[in-house]
């Protein structure tokens, strides 16, 4: 598989990096989740190698899902140090969305920093309570080699979690919407009602279906 422009762009961006602030070690991080319904936010970090490139690395949205796969073997081989975390509906309830991806990322960089010593860390526009220097940059995902690869092990596990949810509760369709507020998925809370402790209370499309709908009823 050749490498495109694309990924020798983001691996560029981060050797960029390496020299300018004259670093060695970049830990980049993202999230995926913060729009469903339910679920888990799904936070990640990634410190790849100095030299390294892979055609498939690319902003995780960009990729089908049997190549956001692909690339999570990939990357997880490669990587010098990895970490996924999930911050579950009941902690996004009580901080919101925004602090709970924040801390999320934040409890990644400490696992990572428990494997090797970071010197550097580029986020999807995330400013990460550290003392380390930080790049927090706009589309992070599509212009940093390491934050793309980040982007790629939170949706591949997050979706996930989606899946095992849906061989659980199939009538919901977690499998197709991935937990998003699409018409059939509020169609089916309003048909079965909210599956106790998975939805995001927080959310006005959750709240208004506690109010009219309630929980589901377990047989």
């Amino acid at each position: 598989m050749s490498v495109s422009a694309d990924a020798k762009a983001l691996a560029a961006f981060d050797q960029r990096i390496r020299e300018e602030h004259r670093v060695s070690v970049i830990a980049g991080f993202d999230e995926a989740g913060r729009g469903p319904l339910c679920g888990p936010v799904a936070c990640a970090g990634c410190i790849l190698p100095a030299g390294f490139i892979h055609p498939l690395i690319d902003d995780s949205k960009r990729l089908t899902p049997k190549r956001r796969e692909q690339a999570e073997a990939a990357i997880k081989a490669a990587a010098l140090a990895w970490s996924v975390t999930f911050v579950q509906p009941e902690e996004i309830d009580r901080i919101n969305i925004y602090e709970a991806s924040r801390v999320g990322m934040e409890r990644c960089l400490k696992e990572l920093q428990a494997q090797l010593k970071v010197d550097f860390v580029i986020t999807d526009y995330m400013k990460l309570h550290t003392d380390l220097p930080i790049l927090a940059i706009a589309k992070g995902d599509a212009t940093s080699q390491c934050v793309a690869a980040a982007s790629i092990l939170a949706k591949t596990a997050r979706d996930r979690e989606l899946m095992r949810m849906d061989a659980l509760y199939p009538e919901y369709g977690f499998a197709k919407h991935k937990g998003y507020p699409t018409r059939a998925h509020l169609a089916a809370l309003q048909t079965y009602g909210l599956i106790p402790g998975y939805y995001r209370l927080s959310y006005a499309p959750v709240a208004k279906v506690l109010a009219t709908k309630g929980y589901r009823e377990e047989r």
